[in-house]
């Protein structure tokens, strides 16, 4: 099973839709809006981290980081936009788009 946490974005419409349909089956999302979202504590069943740059303020995009150093948790970071979320993903080596 693969879950990935999302930060960032008020809204992932249809994006946990085919992030299933890639395999993940989990997909846990932080909006980022709020300054308490630094407290934020990363699950521990988290394969992988996307920050949606374009959502999300930049201190909490360096706690983020930082946490995720520190549990050995891959991060990638991309716009809301489906072709730069999966070519930041693939990557990291969960997903294969070819």
């Amino acid at each position: 099973m693969k879950s990935m946490l999302i930060v960032g974005g008020d809204n992932l419409g249809g994006i946990t839709k085919k992030l299933q349909q890639q395999g993940f089956e989990e997909v846990i999302h932080v909006d980022g809006r709020k300054a308490k979202m630094v407290q934020v504590d990363i699950p521990k069943k988290v394969d992988i981290i996307l920050v949606l740059t374009d959502y999300i303020n930049h201190n909490l995009s360096s706690v983020i980081k930082k946490k995720a150093r520190e549990q050995s948790i891959p991060i990638c970071f991309a716009r809301r936009s489906w072709c730069s979320m999966m070519k930041e993903v693939e990557k990291q080596g969960l997903i294969c788009c070819k």
